[in-house]
Protein backbone atom coordinates (compact mmCIF):
# COMPACT_ATOMS: atom_id res chain seq x y z
CA UNK A 1 0.00 0.00 0.00
CA UNK A 2 0.81 3.94 -0.37
CA UNK A 3 -0.18 5.81 1.83
CA UNK A 4 1.14 9.03 0.48
CA UNK A 5 -1.48 8.86 -1.78
CA UNK A 6 -4.06 8.44 0.34
CA UNK A 7 -6.34 12.03 -0.36
CA UNK A 8 -4.80 12.34 -3.60
CA UNK A 9 -7.09 13.61 -7.07
CA UNK A 10 -6.21 11.44 -9.77
CA UNK A 11 -8.18 11.01 -13.30
CA UNK A 12 -7.98 7.88 -15.01
CA UNK A 13 -8.94 7.77 -18.85
CA UNK A 14 -10.85 5.25 -20.64
CA UNK A 15 -11.58 3.91 -17.20
CA UNK A 16 -14.92 2.21 -17.28
CA UNK A 17 -13.60 -1.61 -18.52
CA UNK A 18 -9.95 -3.28 -18.51
CA UNK A 19 -7.25 -1.88 -16.86
CA UNK A 20 -8.90 1.70 -16.70
CA UNK A 21 -11.05 0.16 -14.55
CA UNK A 22 -8.77 -1.76 -12.23
CA UNK A 23 -6.36 1.07 -12.00
CA UNK A 24 -9.51 2.86 -10.67
CA UNK A 25 -10.53 0.54 -8.01
CA UNK A 26 -6.33 0.04 -7.09
CA UNK A 27 -6.27 4.18 -6.42
CA UNK A 28 -9.71 3.32 -4.69
CA UNK A 29 -8.19 1.01 -2.77
CA UNK A 30 -5.43 3.51 -1.54
CA UNK A 31 -7.99 5.82 -0.31
CA UNK A 32 -7.47 8.53 -3.48
CA UNK A 33 -9.78 10.41 -5.31
CA UNK A 34 -10.55 9.36 -8.53
CA UNK A 35 -11.99 10.50 -11.27
CA UNK A 36 -13.57 8.01 -13.90
CA UNK A 37 -13.44 8.94 -17.63
CA UNK A 38 -15.75 7.19 -19.49
CA UNK A 39 -17.18 7.60 -23.57
CA UNK A 40 -20.12 5.99 -24.15
CA UNK A 41 -23.64 6.22 -22.54
CA UNK A 42 -23.51 2.38 -22.06
CA UNK A 43 -21.22 2.48 -19.84
CA UNK A 44 -22.81 4.73 -17.26
CA UNK A 45 -24.30 1.62 -15.17
CA UNK A 46 -20.80 -0.01 -15.03
CA UNK A 47 -18.95 3.31 -13.64
CA UNK A 48 -21.21 3.32 -11.15
CA UNK A 49 -20.72 0.08 -9.84
CA UNK A 50 -16.87 0.96 -9.81
CA UNK A 51 -17.79 4.50 -7.90
CA UNK A 52 -19.79 2.26 -5.03
CA UNK A 53 -16.57 -0.20 -5.33
CA UNK A 54 -14.05 2.43 -4.48
CA UNK A 55 -16.48 4.35 -1.80
CA UNK A 56 -16.56 0.91 0.03
CA UNK A 57 -12.89 0.47 0.16
CA UNK A 58 -12.57 4.05 1.97
CA UNK A 59 -11.57 6.32 -1.43
CA UNK A 60 -13.87 8.55 -3.05
CA UNK A 61 -14.70 8.84 -7.20
CA UNK A 62 -17.20 10.69 -9.46
CA UNK A 63 -17.86 9.57 -13.15
CA UNK A 64 -17.08 12.33 -15.79
CA UNK A 65 -17.90 11.50 -19.88
CA UNK A 66 -16.26 12.56 -22.42
CA UNK A 67 -14.33 12.00 -25.71
CA UNK A 68 -10.14 12.21 -25.14
CA UNK A 69 -9.87 13.14 -28.83
CA UNK A 70 -11.43 16.64 -27.99
CA UNK A 71 -10.17 19.73 -26.29
CA UNK A 72 -12.94 20.76 -24.48
CA UNK A 73 -13.46 17.14 -23.01
CA UNK A 74 -10.20 16.95 -21.42
CA UNK A 75 -10.40 20.62 -20.17
CA UNK A 76 -13.82 19.74 -18.56
CA UNK A 77 -12.11 16.44 -17.04
CA UNK A 78 -9.51 18.89 -15.06
CA UNK A 79 -12.42 21.20 -14.00
CA UNK A 80 -14.57 18.13 -12.77
CA UNK A 81 -11.73 17.06 -10.99
CA UNK A 82 -10.77 20.44 -9.25
CA UNK A 83 -14.38 21.39 -8.44
CA UNK A 84 -14.91 17.99 -7.16
CA UNK A 85 -11.94 17.27 -4.76
CA UNK A 86 -10.17 20.64 -4.75
CA UNK A 87 -6.89 19.43 -6.72
CA UNK A 88 -5.20 17.35 -9.48
CA UNK A 89 -2.14 15.33 -8.60
CA UNK A 90 -2.06 12.76 -10.90
CA UNK A 91 -3.18 11.62 -14.30
CA UNK A 92 -3.39 8.25 -15.89
CA UNK A 93 -3.86 8.76 -19.41
CA UNK A 94 -5.38 5.27 -20.44
CA UNK A 95 -8.18 5.00 -23.25
CA UNK A 96 -7.07 3.84 -26.46
CA UNK A 97 -8.42 1.69 -29.05
CA UNK A 98 -7.53 -0.90 -32.03
CA UNK A 99 -8.34 -2.11 -35.02
CA UNK A 100 -6.78 -5.21 -37.13
CA UNK A 101 -6.69 -4.31 -40.75
CA UNK A 102 -3.71 -5.40 -43.60
CA UNK A 103 -1.80 -1.70 -44.13
CA UNK A 104 -2.45 -1.87 -48.18
CA UNK A 105 -6.31 -1.51 -47.31
CA UNK A 106 -6.18 0.30 -43.63
CA UNK A 107 -7.81 3.54 -44.46
CA UNK A 108 -7.29 7.46 -43.82
CA UNK A 109 -10.47 7.56 -41.34
CA UNK A 110 -9.00 4.61 -39.69
CA UNK A 111 -5.49 5.37 -38.88
CA UNK A 112 -6.70 9.21 -38.15
CA UNK A 113 -9.11 7.47 -35.61
CA UNK A 114 -6.94 5.08 -33.49
CA UNK A 115 -3.43 7.60 -33.80
CA UNK A 116 -6.65 10.62 -32.21
CA UNK A 117 -7.61 8.59 -29.63
CA UNK A 118 -4.14 6.61 -28.70
CA UNK A 119 -1.67 9.82 -29.51
CA UNK A 120 -3.51 12.61 -29.61
CA UNK A 121 -5.81 12.09 -26.51
CA UNK A 122 -2.77 10.96 -24.42
CA UNK A 123 -1.07 14.39 -25.33
CA UNK A 124 -4.10 16.08 -24.62
CA UNK A 125 -4.47 14.98 -21.49
CA UNK A 126 -0.61 15.71 -20.78
CA UNK A 127 -0.69 19.09 -21.80
CA UNK A 128 -3.70 20.11 -19.61
CA UNK A 129 -2.15 18.38 -16.87
CA UNK A 130 1.05 19.69 -16.97
CA UNK A 131 -0.81 23.68 -17.44
CA UNK A 132 -2.80 22.63 -14.30
CA UNK A 133 -0.06 21.08 -12.24
CA UNK A 134 2.70 24.44 -13.43
CA UNK A 135 -0.12 27.15 -12.58
CA UNK A 136 -0.75 25.67 -8.59
CA UNK A 137 2.86 24.87 -8.34
CA UNK A 138 2.05 21.27 -8.01
CA UNK A 139 4.90 18.25 -8.39
CA UNK A 140 2.55 16.15 -9.99
CA UNK A 141 2.75 12.81 -11.65
CA UNK A 142 1.72 11.76 -14.94
CA UNK A 143 1.39 8.04 -16.34
CA UNK A 144 0.45 7.16 -19.91
CA UNK A 145 -0.42 4.06 -21.23
CA UNK A 146 1.39 2.38 -23.95
CA UNK A 147 2.13 -1.22 -25.03
CA UNK A 148 4.72 -3.59 -25.88
CA UNK A 149 4.08 -2.57 -29.13
CA UNK A 150 5.62 0.39 -28.64
CA UNK A 151 8.89 -1.89 -29.17
CA UNK A 152 7.68 -5.08 -31.07
CA UNK A 153 5.82 -4.83 -34.86
CA UNK A 154 2.79 -5.64 -35.26
CA UNK A 155 1.70 -6.36 -38.41
CA UNK A 156 -1.93 -5.44 -39.09
CA UNK A 157 -1.63 -3.16 -36.63
CA UNK A 158 0.41 -0.21 -37.94
CA UNK A 159 -1.56 2.60 -36.71
CA UNK A 160 -1.40 1.50 -33.46
CA UNK A 161 1.92 0.42 -33.56
CA UNK A 162 2.44 3.59 -34.57
CA UNK A 163 0.56 5.49 -31.57
CA UNK A 164 2.48 3.36 -29.19
CA UNK A 165 5.88 4.23 -30.37
CA UNK A 166 4.95 8.05 -30.72
CA UNK A 167 3.69 7.82 -26.60
CA UNK A 168 7.35 6.53 -25.98
CA UNK A 169 8.88 9.41 -27.42
CA UNK A 170 6.31 11.91 -26.04
CA UNK A 171 6.44 10.19 -22.62
CA UNK A 172 10.25 10.44 -22.55
CA UNK A 173 10.29 14.23 -24.06
CA UNK A 174 7.89 15.35 -21.76
CA UNK A 175 9.56 13.79 -18.63
CA UNK A 176 12.78 15.63 -19.91
CA UNK A 177 11.06 19.09 -20.49
CA UNK A 178 9.37 19.06 -17.06
CA UNK A 179 11.76 17.60 -14.86
CA UNK A 180 12.92 20.77 -13.61
CA UNK A 181 9.57 21.62 -12.43
CA UNK A 182 9.71 17.89 -10.32
CA UNK A 183 7.15 16.76 -12.19
CA UNK A 184 7.07 12.84 -13.16
CA UNK A 185 5.97 11.63 -16.29
CA UNK A 186 6.46 7.68 -16.71
CA UNK A 187 4.07 5.07 -19.19
CA UNK A 188 3.66 1.58 -18.39
CA UNK A 189 3.87 -1.00 -21.32
CA UNK A 190 1.34 -4.22 -21.09
CA UNK A 191 1.86 -7.54 -22.73
CA UNK A 192 -1.29 -9.43 -23.40
CA UNK A 193 -3.97 -8.67 -20.73
CA UNK A 194 -6.46 -10.22 -20.00
CA UNK A 195 -8.98 -7.32 -21.00
CA UNK A 196 -12.67 -7.16 -23.12
CA UNK A 197 -10.72 -5.75 -25.61
CA UNK A 198 -9.03 -9.15 -25.68
CA UNK A 199 -11.93 -11.65 -24.77
CA UNK A 200 -13.08 -13.22 -27.92
CA UNK A 201 -9.48 -13.77 -28.79
CA UNK A 202 -8.72 -15.58 -25.37
CA UNK A 203 -11.98 -17.34 -25.80
CA UNK A 204 -10.04 -19.45 -28.60
CA UNK A 205 -7.96 -22.23 -27.22
CA UNK A 206 -6.10 -22.51 -30.67
CA UNK A 207 -5.54 -18.19 -30.36
CA UNK A 208 -4.78 -18.27 -26.81
CA UNK A 209 -1.79 -20.58 -27.55
CA UNK A 210 -0.35 -19.00 -30.14
CA UNK A 211 -0.42 -15.93 -27.50
CA UNK A 212 0.88 -18.01 -24.39
CA UNK A 213 4.17 -19.05 -26.50
CA UNK A 214 4.81 -15.79 -26.51
CA UNK A 215 5.07 -15.24 -23.03
CA UNK A 216 8.06 -16.25 -21.17
CA UNK A 217 6.30 -16.26 -17.83
CA UNK A 218 3.71 -18.52 -19.40
CA UNK A 219 0.04 -16.54 -18.06
CA UNK A 220 -1.66 -13.96 -19.96
CA UNK A 221 -1.74 -10.67 -17.31
CA UNK A 222 -4.24 -9.34 -15.38
CA UNK A 223 -5.55 -5.74 -15.38
CA UNK A 224 -4.85 -5.98 -11.82
CA UNK A 225 -0.77 -6.15 -12.69
CA UNK A 226 -0.93 -3.19 -14.11
CA UNK A 227 -2.85 -1.32 -12.02
CA UNK A 228 -0.14 -2.15 -9.00
CA UNK A 229 2.52 -0.82 -11.51
CA UNK A 230 0.40 2.50 -11.99
CA UNK A 231 0.33 3.17 -8.24
CA UNK A 232 3.73 2.49 -7.89
CA UNK A 233 4.86 5.16 -10.57
CA UNK A 234 1.98 7.77 -9.07
CA UNK A 235 3.41 7.35 -5.37
CA UNK A 236 6.14 8.73 -4.01
CA UNK A 237 8.05 5.38 -3.78
CA UNK A 238 8.89 5.89 -7.74
CA UNK A 239 9.71 9.68 -6.52
CA UNK A 240 13.02 9.62 -8.69
CA UNK A 241 11.50 7.80 -11.35
CA UNK A 242 10.96 9.21 -15.04
CA UNK A 243 10.99 9.07 -18.53
CA UNK A 244 10.50 5.41 -17.71
CA UNK A 245 8.57 2.95 -19.77
CA UNK A 246 7.74 0.27 -17.48
CA UNK A 247 7.50 -3.04 -19.16
CA UNK A 248 5.13 -5.89 -17.70
CA UNK A 249 4.37 -8.33 -20.30
CA UNK A 250 5.48 -11.66 -18.69
CA UNK A 251 8.89 -11.57 -20.94
CA UNK A 252 7.19 -11.42 -24.25
CA UNK A 253 9.66 -8.38 -25.29
CA UNK A 254 12.44 -10.88 -23.96
CA UNK A 255 12.79 -12.81 -27.56
CA UNK A 256 10.55 -15.91 -26.32
CA UNK A 257 12.14 -17.60 -29.40
CA UNK A 258 15.47 -18.14 -27.89
CA UNK A 259 14.20 -19.03 -24.55
CA UNK A 260 15.55 -22.68 -25.30
CA UNK A 261 18.67 -21.74 -25.94
CA UNK A 262 17.97 -21.47 -29.86
CA UNK A 263 19.26 -19.03 -32.22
Amino acid sequence: MYPDLNGKTVIITGAATGIGKACAIRFGQESANVVINYHSDKQVKETEKIIEEIKHSGGNAVAVQGDVTKEEDIKNLIRSAVETFGSLDIMINNAGIENEVPSHELTLEDWNKVISTNLTGQFLGCREALDYFLENDIQGSIVNMSSVHEIIPWPHFVHYAASKGGIKLMTQTLALEYAPKKIRINSIAPGAINTPINAEKFSDPKLKEGVLKLIPMGYIGEPEEIAATAVWLASTQASYVTGLTLIADGGMTLYPGFQAGKG
